[in-house]
């Protein structure tokens, strides 16, 4: 019916912090009071981001292992005889790092529901983010070699693919975050999106670094 209201328990315990306990009535738990949400551990997105970090963690790791065994196996390195320029490689460096300082901040305010900080925060994040694909696009046009030229073409341009995917992935889940953050209605589980969101982005900040290491300066040394 049009004017039904909604249920205050439902209300309540979407309101309710996630560090809210059981009650204990004897030899039983009372968990009718419960948040219908929690954070970390607690939630399941925090496993499944969890999962997928580790399962693309070791694929890094694999790259980077080939990268460094066909590198042994070849007589010239790179093949094409020059290197990857810096420039973009390194702002693209410097940017990922000052991103993850609002990031911190924005898994901080998540937890405490603090929306007026999130939905600034990630306001400032996005723009980032899109900057972070700006950049990253210059940097397949000064890789100065193709990824179907070489074995080591193909070893850098799969690793920067591998890492823009995860890039462009998590930049449309913030895009579309910081648009339900700003335009509602919102429910608390939407702050664990937030706090898993940025879980995730710390993942894309440190593989970033020894990515960066592999393609820009190993073929100097």
């Amino acid at each position: 019916m049009s004017g039904a209201r909604a249920d205050p328990m439902s209300t309540d315990r979407e309101s309710k912090p996630a560090s809210v306990a059981a009650v204990r009535h004897g030899d039983a738990l009372d968990v009718a009071n419960l948040p219908s949400y929690g954070f970390g551990t607690r939630s399941l997105m925090w496993w499944g981001t969890a999962g997928m970090i580790a399962i693309e963690g070791v694929a890094f790791a694999f790259m980077i292992i080939i990268y460094f065994y066909l590198r042994s196996l070849s007589g010239t390195w790179p093949s094409s005889g020059a290197s990857p320029d810096l420039l973009w490689g390194t702002v693209n460096l410097g940017l990922i790092l000052l991103s993850a300082i609002p990031n911190i901040y924005i898994d901080k305010w998540a937890i405490e529901h603090d929306l007026p900080k999130v939905r600034v925060g990630l306001v400032i994040f996005s723009i980032f983010c899109v900057l972070l694909l700006v950049v990253r696009a210059l940097e397949f046009t000064t890789l100065n070699v193709r990824g179907d030229e070489s074995a080591y073409g193909s070893t850098v341009w799969f690793l920067m693919g591998l890492h823009t995917f995860n890039l462009v992935t998590d930049v449309g889940d913030t895009l579309v975050l910081t648009a339900l953050m700003l335009k509602g209605p919102l429910e608390g589980k939407r702050f664990v999106d937030v706090a898993e969101n940025s879980g995730y982005w710390d993942f894309i900040v440190v593989s970033w670094v020894p990515i960066y290491a592999v393609v820009y300066w190993a073929p100097r040394f």
